[in-house]
């Protein structure tokens, strides 16, 4: 095994894959994850050279030139990734007009289909938060079963899971953004996705997924799984509640307790 497969990041992100996947979030090659690598990992990256293909592509955001990116590959199962690390994975360096393969993709492999969301959301959080690292998309369970049954207002949602469980409005006082169900894998999507997280970190691909951006693999996914508990109990109880649940005065005394400003024009009096 080489230095760069035993580094912290390689093991993170692949023993991420394996955690989504048991979750029942992930099925056959459902999902996507990249990760910018700084600058420690990227010397263990050169310190065992380079595989130097170059991919051409075109509209790449300018602030992303340079950097190196960690990323699954098509196709790839979830479940399978951490046996087979170099042909699931792989880093590529973001040049002005495509990339370059500097490690991994072995068997001809490429990154996922939904690179143009990823390079995209990465650019726009980016600009947001310079601490920003990572994005995660997977096809949790319940949260997309919600897109069946609430309303696809972004407010009404994000109030919906706000009012299931305390930590929610404090894990995410941002909120999230939905989009309505599009073709997945082309610069459409990602275009739309990269707009929603210039105001958030979550975004809802509604009766498809989930994908959260954070400044770490721990955080992205600590997202996702508040959400997703959140959105089960939505599940488990819409039809069938007595009670209403935490309410605005509540969420707001939360925040100010927390010290956080939540989304404008969701809870009264906010």
């Amino acid at each position: 095994m080489t230095l760069f497969e035993e580094s912290k990041a390689v093991k993170e992100l692949s023993d991420l894959t394996y955690t989504m996947w048991n979750l029942g979030w992930d099925e056959k090659n459902g999902g996507n994850i990249s990760y910018i690598l700084d600058e420690t990992e990227v010397q263990e990256l050169h310190e065992e050279g380079q595989n130097d293909l170059y991919v051409e592509l075109q509209n790449i955001p300018q602030n992303l030139i340079g950097k190196y990116i960690l990323i699954t590959a098509s196709g790839s199962y979830f479940r399978l990734v951490r046996e087979n690390l170099t042909t699931t994975l792989g880093v590529i360096k973001i040049e002005s007009q495509g990339y370059r393969v500097v490690w991994g993709f072995e068997k001809d492999n490429r990154p996922t289909s939904e690179i143009y969301m990823h390079l995209l959301s990465h650019s726009s959080r980016l600009k947001k938060d310079n601490t920003h690292r990572v994005v995660v998309h997977n096809h949790a369970t319940e949260i997309s079963e919600m897109t069946f049954v609430h309303e696809l207002d972004e407010n009404k949602l994000t109030r919906s899971l706000w009012g299931m469980i305390t930590e929610c409005i404090v894990v995410f006082p941002d909120g999230i953004g939905i989009l309505p169900w599009m073709v997945c894998g082309n610069e459409e999507i990602g275009l739309a996705t990269a707009k929603k997280l210039e105001d958030c970190r979550i975004v809802l691909w509604a009766h498809h997924g989930i994908l959260a951006t954070g400044n770490s693999l721990s955080d992205a996914f600590g997202l996702i799984e508040t959400v997703n508990k959140a959105a089960k109990i939505y599940m488990d109880t819409f039809d069938r509640r007595i009670t209403d649940g935490i309410t605005d005065s509540e969420l707001l005394d939360l925040c100010a307790y927390f010290e956080i400003v939540p989304k404008k024009g969701i809870l009264e009096s906010s």
